[in-house]
């Protein structure tokens, strides 16, 4: 009888407010263009439901992270994170994502990668992406990741234990420079808006900030609000400039295509009122010290992403960048930065020096959470390995 498929063992984890796929290298192809199709095909993608696949039809569930033991001696397990694209048959490599990043901890200790050392067990996480270490302090017992606790993150029900995340050691993570264009803030010109303002900062991802005031927005709207929906082509487009700036591709309009994650992009503005998209718990103006929009894959991050949180937490101790103009100056006195997001707040402890060569990334850490939900065999159509 003919094999119709090949099984490929798997895990769903959810790592902070991001559920992804979470694999072994060794049970994946090793040619490039046959991983690709093999993760598509695990995903459901090209679909918009993904109802072929694993997917969860949104981008914020239409992740995979590859992971493997590490041969470098600073790390222990090596990490590649992939954004599988709804519409076309494309995963985009190019960055990190800080959420995801959240359960690598957990499933290298879980699947005997990493052995538990205690109470908390620190894994050393290599991002092939970007060519950095971050570490995860993973709370365990008996060998095994402790997943109960009373931490709790906006975005996610109910509580667990409480993952820390370093990721002092990730500044330049694409571009080399934590402002990749050499300066704080930048111009351009889009049409029927005119000259904007722009900060390009380049820390566990690069992110493109501009003021939501400069494309009409009063920096506290939704995922699903009209406003926002109906600019979406004009932000893409402040997106592409920004990855054409800093050499990722040689025009705005590739951007789409060539690498529709990175760069990440936010609109800033400062604290303010609002209800929050998840549950519509009040969010007060005087538990945030700035309001940022993030957006993800061409659409308004429900939450905020991880990477994300570490590069607007840097870019707001950053004199100079439209996000320190908007900062209140609390986040100043006490190195935490307070992000109102569209369901909530995340913090991150960020320190930035500065020389006469320039700015530097001393700390950035912040806590997530994460959980085991599914472990098991994975169906590929055998036709595709042929």
């Amino acid at each position: 009888m003919a094999v119709e498929f090949r099984k490929i063992p798997c895990v769903i984890q959810r790592g902070g407010t991001s559920k992804g796929i979470y694999l072994h290298s060794r049970d994946l192809p090793q040619d490039e263009a046959l991983r690709t199709k093999v993760i598509l095909s695990i995903f459901g993608s090209p679909d918009r439901r993904q109802i072929d696949g694993l997917g969860g039809a949104e981008p914020l569930t239409s992740k995979v992270a590859v992971i493997a033991p590490s041969d470098r001696p600073d790390a222990d397990v090596d990490y590649t994170f992939g954004a599988v694209d709804l519409f076309e048959p494309i995963i985009d490599f190019s960055g990190n994502c800080g959420n995801i990043s959240s359960g690598v901890g957990p499933f290298a200790v879980d699947e005997g990668l990493v052995k538990a050392t205690g109470s908390e067990t620190v894994v050393r996480i290599y991002n092939t992406n970007t060519d950095k270490i971050l570490k995860a302090f993973v709370p365990t017992l008996e060998n095994t990741t402790r997943y109960v606790g009373d931490f709790r993150i906006d975005g996610v029900p109910g509580t667990a234990s409480k993952i820390l995340l370093d990721y002092c050691e990730t500044a330049g993570a694409v571009s080399g420079k934590l402002l990749p264009t050499g300066n704080p803030v930048d111009k351009i010109t889009i049409p029927s808006i005119g000259e904007i303002e722009i900060s390009i900062v380049d820390a566990a991802n690069p992110l493109v900030f501009f003021r939501a005031e400069d494309l009409g927005f009063t920096g506290t709207e939704g995922p699903l609000d009209p406003k926002v929906l109906a600019a979406l082509d004009k932000i893409e487009l402040i997106r592409g400039i920004a990855a054409q700036m800093i050499g990722m591709v040689d025009s705005a309009e590739k951007a789409r295509m060539a690498c529709p994650a990175i760069p990440m992009l936010a609109f800033v503005s400062s604290p303010s009122d609002y209800t929050a998209f998840t549950d519509g718990a009040q969010v007060k103006a005087e538990d945030v010290d700035l309001v940022s929009r993030g957006f993800y894959m061409q659409e308004m991050h429900k939450l905020y992403a991880g990477t994300g949180t570490v590069c607007t937490g840097t870019a707001a101790m950053i004199e100079g960048t439209v996000v320190n103009s908007v900062t209140a100056k609390k986040a100043f006195e006490t190195n935490i930065v307070r992000i109102g997001h569209p369901s909530g707040v995340i913090s991150i402890e960020v320190e930035v020096g500065k020389t006469a060569d320039g700015f530097h990334l001393k700390k950035a850490a912040f806590a997530r959470t994460s959980r085991r939900i599914m472990e098991g065999m994975v169906y590929v159509p055998e036709s595709l390995f042929h």
